[in-house]
């Protein structure tokens, strides 16, 4: 809740007032006045309360009002405060608070406060509250100023040097509030005022400061403050806090401290505060450091423990001082440049051996703060450093840390365990937690130390944390209570200035490494810019342009020192992490100093970390030289450089007398590690000695010569970590120093046992050289994690510039020729780091592979040649990988636009074949293997190379070779001809002969002769683009030829290039196709045939008069002597283990396959190739022979060949006549015929090829390249135009007559006397023979006659009539059950349907064969009840057998087909053949319907007597079908007379069928009975609808029948014979009610309007009347001798009870329609009715009065209707009846 809520004021109010009444309560008796003045308090405040009733709405007026009389409000209180009572005292105080809290207090009042809070002051009365109220006064408002301020601050300190403890410290801390107070209301106020104009000028004159005056309130009451606080801490007198009794200069420069730190902004802002910063601050503070300067340390050792002696260093002043001196250079540096170069200088000189301790350790401390703080150690360098005449200030301190550290190795008391512990018992406290804020790591060593520390001839130092890295956290100059000097444990200023060289480090190079990466982005802002590109946005902006000079400036002062620095540590490391941190440290100088191109001190420090990383005395000459020019040039440098301090000189690592090196530094140069100390030269440490460090591996030196074994300890692996560091993150700035990294690298990789893996990685592997090699499980665990490292730096290469890549690759160079001599006649492993990393190198740095792939793969190809099979391999495996990786690298541009750099990177794998050796040459194969795998596609201008390296493989090269190199092949072929240039398509079929011709292997044979299909196969699809690229390459060729005078030498010269490219592919596969090995003669023959038919049109005219007679002849012609001439000797296997088919066991059967297959592929190729066969001129003598040829064979007694050469007239027949195609495909669509009809022979021998389809003449790619090609082949005379046929009916009956020929010969049956017949044709030849015909039919459709329809029923109807062979008949025949059609019957069908369908869409004249199509069909049917017999041949007709199991086993040789379904499917093709055609002329005139009839008599009338049940239903519901669409024809034809035999036809078959003769089988289900009773209503319901409402278009006769049908039909017959089960099925009651229904239907009219329709009502109603009566008289008859019965026996009882159930439905149905005819009588006009019907109607009335006596109840309500209409009879009618009513 706010303090100006409603609220609030509310209870503000309300305390008031109770804090009014306790006053005046506790003033009652003692101090009347206070009473009066607090109850006139009460009364002052309800007044105010009053005037503003309206708290809620506006608490801020009432407030107001309240501070406007606050005087008179607290003036109560103030009195009460002056009783000096302890209780009312604190009750004012609290009250006074309230008031201030609440902001109610006025200027005026406020004084009154404070003049009140001084007296209490003065009498020692309520002090802590007295702070309290002060303190709130202040914090709350801002009505105190000047005077009464700076009375209250006064206040303050008055109680800070009181004699209570608590007292002081709470004012000690209300007087820093107080400041802070002062200082915040000082920056509100600039804050407030910020943007409006500074009053006045400023004063002019030699003062840089304006008048106090002009400053605001809060400003001059700060000013006031602050100069003050300068005065007491100069022990002078203030000018503003007047009353101050005492102060202490510790306080004092506290406070001076805390406002320079809080609030540096008023001091830069203001002239005024700059002023005071210059002329008061800086002089008061040298001043006090005067002790410290002058003091050196003598026996007293600095501790004096009072400020007495003012020349001995004061701790707690000289720590201020120190804190002072820190925030003056961080914040106030740009104001106070001359005075900072003082405070520094001074600061160096701290640090000072002769110093105290404590005042080095806090100077190393303000050091440190120093350190964290880059920019200004930069301004330093630029202030100072680079300035003529100044002091080198940032060298001096760098230095000076170095020397500090130096001096700490040396100190006298150093290296005494005994001091740590006495330190430890100290008597600061802050020893004691700095000792134990230590790292308590064990170091590597393990067994000397617990603590990491460092060691260095024998000096022992303990490293502590001191700091979080990048921050300096101090530790005594955060002693603020301490007034003796503290005690400083060992190791603890050690530990300071390490981490301040650490943070040095890391502060001046991230910030020259960001400041050189913003101008980077600069400059690649302005390229881009000059570009017009967009520039990336920046958010520093980039340094200005000097910065390169004060960057090197710096790198420049500080190298020599940090060096010397962070080796001597290195080298005394004993810990992990910090020498993880010195490592750190040495690679970001190396790193800056490389991106500052200053040469000399990087290679400094990279030396320094390759020495660390290497066992002690490491003979690596690398190393060694380098060291030595280093050397000198340090020399030079340092003679270079104004002065060093004096602990610092390298000098004595040169031997002054001779420039040479001293043995001392040259084992430990790279470290630069020689101290001289006041002059003293100290000996070097030998590392060998360092007993610190754990040994981690034990390996062998990389040397020719054998040598023992060198030692890697924990802090080489470190330092070899930071080397791999170096090299990754920093490679391109390396420049020369590569080949000192990668030199060290190496050997320390040897040591380390690591060998090369895939890509080059280097992997840990066994220990090939024997038990030397020694690793502990840490540097095991370590291993992956170097691996991994080696590996990144390489790919880091990626990043580098070209030079520095080119550096790197020559040091890998130069290092495997190395190694390569080194592996020379020894059998030592040799090394391959070298080879490993140029691969890996290689492999990253696609994107610019050319610029480094000479030199890579020419070393590379040196090392393929090596003798030593390790280093071999190793070459191999680099140039394949290089070579695949290269390939799929995505080049800019891509290689297919980049044909000079694709051939670069395919040359090393061609120069691989010069290579002798096999394991390199497997190498080269698996590699073109996986190029083409993943790089095929994008080969080009390559594929002459890589096609002779993979054909470059023979047959003495041994399986595996010629397995490799094959499936190279095969990849090319089956993926990548459209990618290669169209002159090496020649070039791969040659090499894919080659290997069909080969003999090591008979399965690659084969699978090149798939090849070469593939090949014929891109050859036909991509014809048009290989002709064009061919032609001009052709031109070219030409050309040089002509400019040479040669001619131009290529086989099949004068044919066109694409040509001769098929006939070199014809040629090789005519070679394959006389192979000895039928399995390749076989694929060879296949695939040459599906060739020539499937590709043939590209070829030009005479080329074709070649492959015609040439090639397909001759090779007919050999085959079948070859065939003719085979061995009939049985082979017993196909060699090994392979069994042989009896089919093909003899070389005989081989060759007839062979004729099979070339007899198909010639007839193929007739039937694809006829448009350019036909242009040759001879093309019918060819046919002839053709022709000739099929016959023969067809009649051959071998089933193989006789069926091929069916299939060969199959095929020939398939030729599209060349009309309009589009007519074609139409017409065919039309007629429904199937483009390739059912193959016989199940593709047995028409594989067009390896597992291919056959291409069809008619395809639309073919007909595409026959248009395009005809425009391409100049000599061929132009296509027929549209519509024009060629003249080839010729050929189409000459192929008819063929036909006919073969038909007849092999159908016609045996002669009578023939025993046994010499040879009936199987069903698969007749089935094939009979398929033939739909294709024959559409060429010779035009004249086929009713002559040759008669000749073609005849070979149907004999084909179908041939039985089966017992042996053959379980394959062929369908089990009898199955209702399935033989295929033959099927192509019977098939003919038929052909023909029908063609006289369906051709012209009327056609339209005569209708009846002739019909008859053979209805021969067909009549087949389901009378089989056919083939001549005299006696065989068992399977159809006989009814219900037995057939015996096809049985003694007849011969077994006849079941003919049923065949009939029945003819007999569905009839009525869908009738339906269609019903209304034509000739089946009209013809009595087709009268045909069907009579044909379905014989079913019909056998019904249960047929052999199958299917038959009789299917031929009800036949006719049933056709009577639906007959009638309507025959009743309007039916004057014409053409239907008058047809009626009584039919009337015979409704009797036959409705009355059957043959009896129902004994088995028959009653479910089975109704459901043959339902389609006998099915007919009498057709009667009802299509016969008897056309009465006067049908003969009387006729109808006549129907009537007496139906009477017959309606009365129930009865037998007592049948089982009461049978009863209600046997009697067709349904049917018997239907019959009754349709004579009632009929029997009356009230539409008679005809006399026919007259006449059939008449008749109907006279046979119901007639049998309504019969009907009624027998049931009482029944009636009436039901009751004499005696009692019946149970069987009787139950029969009769169904007897009579049946008599009671009938009689019921009977009187119901004798009702309904009534009703229906009397509605119709009375001329309407004949007379005898009134008699016949009137003649029922006594009959059913007899029925009066029945005994049912359904019957009586029956009754009663029948008998109401009789009313009418009563009276004679009269002449006119409407409605039933006279």
């Amino acid at each position: 809740m706010s303090t100006s809520s409603p609220e609030a004021v509310k209870k503000l109010l309300e305390n008031m007032q109770t804090d009014l009444r306790s006053l005046s309560m506790e003033c009652k008796k003692k101090f009347p006045p206070v009473k009066e003045a607090a109850e006139s308090g009460i009364v002052k405040i309800k007044t105010i309360a009053a005037r503003n009733t309206d708290i809620l709405a506006d608490p801020t007026e009432l407030l107001n009002s309240l501070k406007e009389n606050s005087s008179e409000v607290v003036q109560p209180f103030l009195m009460g405060c002056g009783t000096k009572e302890p209780k009312i005292t604190q009750l004012c105080l609290a009250a006074i608070q309230r008031l201030m809290s609440h902001e109610v207090v006025s200027e005026a009042a406020a004084g009154n406060i404070i003049n009140m809070l001084w007296q209490l002051m003065e009498n020692g009365l309520e002090e802590l509250k007295l702070l309290q109220t002060v303190l709130v006064l202040l914090t709350t408002n801002t009505v105190v100023h000047d005077e009464v301020l700076s009375k209250a601050i006064v206040l303050c300190f008055r109680l800070h040097f009181t004699k209570d403890n608590i007292t002081n410290n709470t004012a000690a801390a209300t007087v820093r509030q107080v400041v802070t107070v002062v200082f915040e209301r000082m920056v509100a106020e600039d804050e407030r005022f910020k943007g409006m104009a500074e009053e006045p000028p400023p004063v002019q004159g030699n003062s840089n400061r304006r008048s106090v005056s002009t400053l605001r309130p809060s400003a001059k009451d700060a000013y006031m403050l602050f100069q003050d606080l300068c005065q007491l801490v100069n022990a002078d007198a203030p000018y503003w806090l007047v009353g101050m009794t005492e102060m202490t200069r510790t306080f004092g420069l506290e406070l001076l401290e805390s406002v320079l730190n809080d609030f540096p902004g008023v001091f830069l802002q203001h002239q005024e505060f700059s002023f005071l910063l210059k002329e008061r601050v800086c002089p008061l503070v040298i001043k006090l450091f005067s002790p410290n300067i002058k003091f050196r340390q003598g026996s007293s050792g600095g501790s004096a423990a009072s400020p007495a002696p003012v020349e001995k260093p004061y701790f707690p002043i000289c720590m201020r001082l120190l804190r002072v001196v820190s925030v003056l250079i961080k914040h106030f540096y740009s104001l106070l440049v001359t005075e900072c170069e003082i405070f520094l200088s001074l600061l160096v000189k701290f640090l000072d051996g002769e110093k105290p301790q404590w005042l080095r350790a806090v100077a190393v401390e303000s050091v440190h703060r120093l350190c964290v703080q880059p920019h200004l150690l930069r301004s330093f360098c630029q202030s100072y450093d680079m300035k003529q005449h100044s002091t080198k200030v940032f060298r001096d301190i760098v230095n000076a840390l170095g020397s500090f550290i130096q001096s700490l190795f040396i100190v006298p008391s150093a290296g005494n365990p005994a001091s740590v512990n006495a330190v430890a018992g100290g008597s600061g406290s802050a020893a004691q937690t700095a000792v134990q804020g230590g790292q308590g790591v064990a170091g590597v060593g393990g067994g000397l130390t617990t603590q990491a520390a460092f060691e260095y001839r024998g000096t022992w130092i303990p490293l502590m944390t001191v700091s979080v890295q990048g921050s300096a956290k101090a530790t005594y100059l955060e002693m603020l209570d301490k007034v003796e000097p503290p005690s400083i444990p060992e190791g603890y200023a050690m530990s300071v200035a390490f981490s301040a060289l650490l943070d040095l480090v890391r502060g001046i190079t991230s910030m020259i490494e960001r400041e050189l990466s913003l101008e980077e982005e600069a400059a690649a802002a302005e390229a881009a810019t000059r570009e017009g590109l967009e520039a990336p946005a920046s958010e520093e902006s980039p340094p200005e342009p000097l910065a390169h000079q004060v960057w090197e400036e710096m790198v420049n002062a500080c190298w020599c020192g940090l060096l010397a620095a962070l080796s001597l540590l290195l080298d005394a490391s004993t810990d992990e992490s910090a020498t993880e941190s010195i490592l750190k440290a040495e690679l970001t100088m190396a790193s800056l100093c490389g991106r500052l191109s200053l040469v000399t001190p990087r290679d400094a420090f990279i030396t320094a970390i390759c020495k660390a990383s290497l066992p002690p005395h490491y003979a690596l000459t690398v190393l060694s030289s380098n060291a030595t020019t280093l050397s000198n040039k340090i020399n030079a440098r340092l003679s270079e450089l104004v002065c060093l301090p004096s602990t610092m000189d390298i000098r004595h690592f040169f031997n002054k007398t001779t420039g040479t090196l001293s043995s001392a530094a040259a084992s430990k140069l790279s470290h630069f590690s020689g101290y001289s100390i006041q002059g003293q030269n100290v000996q070097i440490i030998s590392p060998s000695s360092e007993s610190h460090q754990q040994v981690v591996a034990v390996g062998q030196p990389l040397t020719v010569q054998h040598q023992g074994t060198v030692v890697l300890t924990a802090k080489n692996i470190q330092c070899m970590r930071t080397l791999l560091n170096l090299a990754h993150c920093h490679g391109a700035v390396l420049g020369t120093s590569w080949q000192l990294v990668l030199a060290t690298l190496q050997h320390l990789v040897w040591i380390l046992g690591l060998k090369p893996g895939v890509g080059g990685v280097l992997k840990p592997g066994r220990a090939v050289e024997g038990p030397s090699t020694v690793l502990t499980t840490a540097v095991m665990t370590d291993l992956p994690v170097i691996s991994n490292i080696l590996s990144r730096l390489f790919e880091s290469s990626q990043y580098l510039d070209d030079v520095s890549l080119h550096h790197l690759i020559n040091a890998l160079c130069s290092l495997s020729m190395e190694a390569m001599e080194m592996a020379y006649g020894n059998n030592k492993e040799p090394s391959l780091f070298a080879v490993a990393k140029l691969l890996e190198t290689g492999l990253v740095n696609m994107d610019r592979i050319e610029i480094l792939w000479r030199p890579l793969t020419a070393h590379l190809l040196e090392v393929c040649q090596h003798p030593n099979a390790r280093m071999r391999e190793w070459g191999a495996e680099a140039v394949t990988s290089l070579i695949k990786a290269g390939l799929s690298y995505k080049h800019e541009p891509p290689l297919s636009q980049n044909q000079r750099l694709q051939l670069l990177l395919l040359n090393p794998l061609k120069e691989l074949s010069n290579v002798l050796h096999a394991d390199i040459r497997q190498k080269q194969l698996e590699c073109v293997l996986q190029i083409l795998q993943s790089q095929g596609d994008s080969l080009g201008p390559g594929w002459p190379l890589v096609l002779n390296v993979i054909g470059a493989i023979r047959n003495d090269q041994g399986e595996s070779l010629i397995r490799t190199a094959f499936q190279c092949l095969q990849l090319v072929v089956t993926d990548f001809l459209p990618t290669m240039p169209c002159t090496c398509l020649q070039i791969v079929v040659e090499v894919a002969g080659s290997f069909g011709l080969q003999n090591q292997e008979l399965n690659i044979s084969l699978t090149s002769i798939g090849l070469l299909w593939n090949i014929s196969d891109y050859f036909f699809q991509r014809g048009e683009a290989i002709t064009d690229e061919l032609e001009r390459e052709e031109a070219l060729l030409e050309k040089q030829a002509q400019e040479k005078g040669e001619p131009l030498n290529r086989p099949f010269h004068p044919a066109p290039p694409f040509d001769c490219l098929w006939l070199c592919l014809y040629a090789k596969l005519g070679e394959l196709c006389v192979d000895p090995r039928p399995a390749v003669r076989k694929s060879a023959g296949q695939t040459l045939f599906s060739t020539i038919a499937a590709h043939g049109t590209l070829l030009q005219q005479p080329t074709w008069h070649i492959v015609v007679w040439k090639v397909l002849f001759h090779l007919l012609d050999c085959v079948r002597k070859s065939s003719t001439t085979a061995d009939k000797e049985k082979i017993e296997s196909g060699g090994g283990n392979i069994l042989i088919h009896h089919s093909r066991d003899t070389a005989e059967k081989q060759w007839a396959e062979t004729w099979v297959l070339t007899l198909a592929g010639v007839a193929r190729i007739f039937n694809t190739r006829r448009y350019l066969l036909q242009q040759l001129g001879d093309f019918f003598k060819a046919w002839e022979v053709l022709l000739d040829h099929i016959q023969s064979a067809a009649l051959s007694k071998n089933n193989e060949v006789s069926l091929a050469a069916l299939k060969s007239f199959q095929e020939i027949l398939q030729i599209v006549t060349p009309v309009k195609d589009a007519d074609k495909s139409d017409a065919l669509a039309a007629m429904g015929v199937p483009p390739v009809l059912v193959d016989p022979l199940g593709g047995a021998t028409t594989a067009a090829g390896p597992g291919r389809p056959l291409l069809r003449s008619d395809s639309l790619a073919e007909r595409l390249a026959q248009r395009y090609m005809n425009s391409a082949q100049a000599q061929l005379p132009p296509p027929p135009a549209p519509g024009e046929e060629l003249d080839d009916s010729a050929l189409w009956w000459s192929a008819w007559n063929t036909w006919y020929r073969t038909g007849t010969e092999c159908t016609r049956p045996p002669p009578p006397g023939a025993d046994k017949p010499s040879f009936i044709p199987s069903q698969p030849f007749l089935t094939a023979l009979v398929q033939i015909f739909p294709a024959l039919y559409q060429h010779v459709k035009g004249g086929f006659s009713m002559e040759d329809l008669r000749k073609l029923g005849v070979i149907l109807h004999g084909a179908v009539s041939v039985p089966i062979s017992s042996d053959a008949s379980p394959f062929i025949l369908p089990s009898y059950t199955e209702a399935v059609l033989t295929s033959l019957q099927e192509a019977v069908l098939t003919a038929l349907d052909v023909l029908q369908k063609a006289i369906c869409v051709g012209p009327e004249t056609l339209q005569v064969m209708y009846p002739a199509i019909f008859e053979q069909l209805l021969l067909f049917v009549e087949f389901s009840c009378k089989p056919p017999q083939y001549g005299k041949l006696e065989t068992k007709h399977v159809a006989n057998a009814k219900y037995n199991q057939i015996q096809l086993f049985a003694p007849a040789e011969w077994v006849a087909l079941n003919y049923v379904p065949f009939a029945e499917r003819s007999l569905e093709v009839v009525v869908d053949l009738y339906h269609k055609t019903a209304c034509h002329k000739a089946v009209i005139n013809e009595k087709v319907l009268q045909n069907i009839i009579k044909t379905l008599r014989m079913p019909l009338g056998l019904k249960y007597a047929c052999p199958a049940e299917s038959t009789w239903k299917l031929a009800v519901s036949s006719l049933l079908k056709v009577l639906s669409i007959g009638l309507p024809v025959a009743r309007q034809h039916a004057s014409s007379g053409k239907f008058d035999t047809m009626w009584p036809e039919l009337a015979g078959a409704f009797e036959d069928f409705l009355f059957t003769k043959s009896t129902p089988p004994d088995n028959l289900s009653i479910q089975e009975f109704q459901k043959n009773e339902a389609i006998d209503v099915e007919v009498v319901q057709l009667i009802s609808t299509e016969i008897l409402p056309f009465a006067n278009f049908i003969p009387k006769e006729f109808v006549g029948q129907i009537m007496a049908m139906l009477n017959k039909g309606s009365i129930h017959s009865q037998s007592s014979s049948f089982t009461e089960a049978e009863i209600d099925v046997r009697m067709r009651e349904e049917f018997s009610k239907v019959c009754f229904e349709t004579l009632l239907q009929f029997s009356f009219s009230n539409k008679a309007t005809t006399p026919q329709e007259g006449y059939i009502s008449r008749m109907a109603l006279s046979v119901l009347l007639q049998r309504a009566q019969d009907v009624l008289r027998r049931y009482v008859e029944d009636e009436r001798l039901s009751g004499r019965c005696p009692l019946p026996s149970a069987q009787r009882m139950k029969l009769d009870c169904h007897l009579l159930r049946q008599q009671v439905t009938e009689i019921i149905f009977v009187l119901k329609a004798v009702s309904t005819l009534m009703d229906s009588l009397k509605k119709t006009q009375p001329e309407n009715v004949d007379s005898n019907t009134w008699a016949q109607v009137i003649a029922l009335y006594p009959t059913l009065v007899e029925c009066i006596t029945c005994s049912s109840s359904e019957v009586s309500s029956a009754l009663k209707e029948a008998l109401g209409p009789f009313k009418d009879f009563m009276q004679p009618p009269v002449s006119k009846v409407q409605n039933g009513e006279s």
